[in-house]
């Protein structure tokens, strides 16, 4: 895996990964999802959907896929991989290096496959080194735990001075996103805590987006 080239091209401003909640109300849902796609520049989203039958998850991400699609967003599946196809998703999201390496081969070349839960440092390169769209850091375990914020934005700033893999930092709150910003991080990840007000979602994503400036550099 190639590093970063000494002379790089100027950085691209980074952009916005939304992570949904666990979905089972499709239609109640999109009007909120609608309204934080159109308040900020947002690449991706994550569709978390609550358990169901196969064919009820496959109509619930092709329901959300429209919106998020028509959007000029990547909808990406928590897992799911063999939903990913069928439900017209444009990749997954996988989480673990196990998952990740044996998801590869039904994935790759025409999805993305993005990983995230890198316990180590070999781990990151590993999935680096096999192809992922971007590796993910920060992101809570199945508990809500995640690593010490500092651990964290320490593990951005290595990844984005070294490796060309695009990085992902989840923030947990807005405090989170500038110094994730500065360290690196190509994508702002945000979760569970910018959807808990329906009305209010839309305000917190565009407030977000006023932090994701790229920090002023010294002529």
């Amino acid at each position: 895996m190639a590093s970063r080239p000494k002379q790089a091209e100027p950085r691209p401003a980074p952009r916005l990964y939304l992570m949904t909640p666990r979905i089972d109300d499709v239609t109640a849902f999109i009007p909120t999802l609608a309204a934080a796609l159109a308040a900020g520049d947002v690449a991706a989203v994550l569709l978390r959907l609550a358990e169901a039958d196969e064919r009820t998850l496959i109509n619930r991400a092709k329901a959300i896929g429209e919106t998020v699609q028509t959007a000029g967003a990547a909808l990406l599946l928590d897992g799911a991989v063999d939903l990913v196809a069928r439900a017209g998703a444009d990749g997954a999201h996988l989480s673990g290096i196990d998952d990740f390496t044996g998801a590869l081969e039904r994935l790759k070349p025409e999805r993305i496959a993005g990983v995230g839960s890198l316990v180590t440092r070999h781990d990151a390169m590993t999935a680096a080194e096999a192809g992922a769209d971007y590796l993910m850091f920060g992101d809570p375990d199945q508990h809500g735990e995640r690593p010490d914020f500092a651990a964290i934005a320490e593990r951005v700033t290595w990844w984005a001075e070294v490796f060309e893999a695009p990085c992902v930092a989840y923030a947990a709150s807005i405090a989170e996103i500038e110094p994730l910003v500065t360290g690196g991080a190509d994508f702002i990840a945000l979760g569970d805590w910018v959807w808990g007000d329906p009305q209010s979602v839309a305000a917190a994503i565009a407030e977000a987006a006023q932090h994701m400036r790229l920090p002023e550099t010294a002529v």
